[in-house]
This record gives structure tokens, sequence and C-alpha cells, in this order.
């Protein structure tokens, strides 16, 4: 069956009212540059729905490839074109429904007659086709609630639109609408399935990463760029900051009780990212803490953290159980990333026994002996900056 065009649905954008079309705007926005290799994809909004057009075979089989990760799309289907006659609706029908398994299924008819001209009114029009198509497949049965196939005609000007496969998109919103953020990204499992969660509220992010050379490996470095490039395929492209932090965990380690070295160095960590995200222009810091999950993400611990910054700190994660992060880290693919064996400086600096319920004021004391802002400087100035998804993989090996 060869397509003609794909109809993209969306999803709460539907919901918007006289801004709605800010958010049409920045979904075919995400989507060209989601498809920008494909040289023959034309894409035309519509208030209610999008078109995708290729001249290419191999171009819209791509295209269909793509579009369920994009956010803002709730659903899309590949459409046939005929003329808009009542002969040809009925032929092109017929190999439409011919092209699915028919046996035991059920079935109904859907027409929208954008072009009023046509001699048939809706009625008649789903009443001649459903006729037609079950004098050619008599192993069909009607069914109008929730039917197996929906064979949808839209009668334009230009002619008769057909479709009966619908494929779910990733729903939310398109990144970008709802403002921009800096999201601390690490090697584990939770940090990208936050960034994940924010991107579909329709947040744009930057990434942040604090690599420790030589404690850390080049290949930790290359398994969160994989990470930031796995998060830049759902519809937006991700800055990966990487911020050479060994010298101020050394400074950690000598100067800071061991129990209490795990609190500092995330306080550390958010004022870094603060200054990025001030630089940057963004709004908010994104973690993938967990409530409870380890003796940094105690309440104790998360209040003693957040006390070096007024900046908003988001945590989409806060009330989720591991179990439930490994599903979504596994259907988005994050998951067989984050678990390679390769380990970032919070996991070889990470003390034997910390406090789960540090004193603010006892963390700020060992920290005053040390003046750390020149380092937080130094680092943020000396930061690699990596813009995904890479043009090439092999540029990977030169940023490594």
């Amino acid at each position: 069956m060869e397509w003609n065009e794909l109809l993209i649905r969306y999803g709460e954008i539907s919901l918007k009212g006289r801004n709605r079309n800010v958010f049409v705007k920045k979904l075919r926005n995400n989507i060209k540059d989601a498809l920008s290799d494909l040289k023959t994809v034309i894409i035309k909004p519509e208030r209610d729905r999008m078109f995708l057009f290729a001249e290419e075979k191999s171009d819209m089989e791509e295209a269909i490839a793509r579009l369920p990760h994009i956010f803002g799309i709730q659903s899309f289907s590949p459409v046939a074109k005929c003329e808009a006659t009542l002969e040809a609706i009925k032929e092109k029908a017929l190999e439409i429904i011919g092209a699915n398994e028919t046996a035991g299924k059920t079935f109904k008819v859907e027409v929208r007659r954008t072009d009023k001209r046509f001699p048939l009114v809706t009625n008649e029009l789903q009443l001649e086709i459903g006729s037609h198509v079950l004098r050619s497949f008599p192993d069909l049965i009607v069914q109008m609630k929730k039917p197996d196939i929906v064979l949808l005609i839209d009668i334009r000007i230009e002619g008769a639109f057909l479709t009966a496969k619908v494929y779910e998109g990733a729903g939310g919103m398109p990144v970008g609408s709802n403002g921009h953020s800096i999201l601390m990204l690490s090697g584990g499992i939770d940090s990208p399935v936050a960034g994940y969660l924010m991107m579909k509220r329709g947040v744009s992010i930057d990434a942040i990463h604090f690599a420790s050379p030589p404690f850390t490996s080049d290949l930790a470095k290359k398994k969160v760029m994989d990470l930031a490039e796995k998060l830049s395929s759902f519809g937006a492209a991700v800055r990966l900051h990487i911020i050479p932090f060994t010298e101020i965990q050394q400074a950690i380690v000598s100067q800071v009780p061991d129990n209490v070295s795990m609190t500092t160095t995330r306080r550390l960590m958010l004022q870094i990212a603060d200054k990025v995200r001030e630089e940057e222009g963004a709004l908010a810091i994104v973690t993938g803490e967990s409530l409870g999950q380890v003796a940094s993400q105690t309440l104790e611990s998360l209040t003693a953290i957040n006390a070096v910054t007024s900046s908003p700190i988001l945590r989409p994660l806060i009330a989720t159980d591991k179990l439930d992060i490994i599903d979504i880290a596994q259907k988005i693919g994050t998951y067989d990333i984050s678990i390679r064996p390769y380990e970032d400086c919070c996991t070889i600096f990470s003390p034997s026994n910390p406090k789960t319920k540090p004193k603010l004021e006892k963390v700020a004391y060992y920290e005053s002996f040390t003046d750390f802002e020149p380092m937080i400087e130094e680092a943020i100035e000396k930061r690699l900056i990596v813009e995904l998804p890479l043009q090439q993989k092999d540029d990977f090996e030169d940023l490594l």
C-alpha cells in the first residue's frame, strides 16, 4: 500500500484557546528538525491537525518511524489519495481494507466532508462505502463503538483522502512550549527519565554532567553523551555541559567530614548548575531525585542541598517507585545505556556511611573553611559543551 501523506493529530494542543497557534508552530518546528535529513518532506499545519507529505517512499517510511517519539503528537495516520468520486473512493476503500487482516474483525466508516460540493452527504457516503466494503469482505462485522478497523474518509477540494491505520504518538506538549530548564544528568537510571518527563510537558533542556577524570573514564563520558543523544530524539536538540569536577571533589574529601561529604558535593553541583542556568537563560533546574531512595534524597538532605539556591528545583520523580522509574527507562530506551558499568563521580566518591539527616548549619560550617568559589568559576569556564544530536556518530571520538 502506497501512502501519499500523513495526517497528524494534536494532543493537549487541541485544548488550547487563542494561543493554540503558538503550540502548533512549535510542534511543526520540532517535527521539521527531527526530519531535517529527509529532503522530500513537506509539513503543512492547520488549526486542528497537521499534514506531512513526502515524494520519496523511503522518506515517508522513515517519517512514520520517527513521529511516535515527538511530544505533542497524539496519533497519526498514513493517508492514501484518490479522485473525489464515488467509484474512486470505493476502489481505494477496498484497497485499504484489503491491506488489513479482516477475519472476525469489526469495522465502521467515518466521513468528513470538507468539500460540501460532494453530491452525497456524510451519512449517505458512509452507507455507500460501508455496504460496498461488506459485500467484498463478508467476514467483517459492523460495530459503531470501538471497532477494530475505522475507515476514515476526508472529502476535500483537492481529492478524497482515506486511511484505516492509526499510530499512537508520544502525547504531551511540544518541547520548548513550556520554557527551558537545566537537567542534572548523571550516568544513572533516574535523571534521564526525569529529563524525558519534563520534555513531555513541553520543557526544553540543557543537560549538565560532572566528570572527575582520571577517576571517571572516557567511557563514562560517552555513556552520558549517549543518554543526552537519546533524549534529543524526542523532538528537540539537547546541549550537554560537561563540568570538570575533580579539583572540587578532592577539596571536599580533604576538608569536609566523610559522612556529610555527599551533601556538600550535591550543594556545590547545584551551585554550578544554577550559574549555568543563569548563563543559558533557563528558568529552573531538573533533577532525578526520588524521595528516600538514597541518603542524599531524604527530606533533611534535600533541605540542606536546596539552601544554596532560590531557583526552582523540579523533581518529577520525587514520589515515584524505583521499579516504575525502571519501566519508563526501558520504554524510552535509556535503561540499557544507564546500566553500562562505567561509574560517575558521585558513585566513585560516595562515602561508606553518609548522614541521612544532615544539619544545614553543620554542613555550612564545614564548608566555610574552604573557598570553593574560585574552583566553581574555573570549572564552569573550562566546561565542554556538546550539541546533540551529533551530525555524525564519529564526532564522539573527537570529544573523548
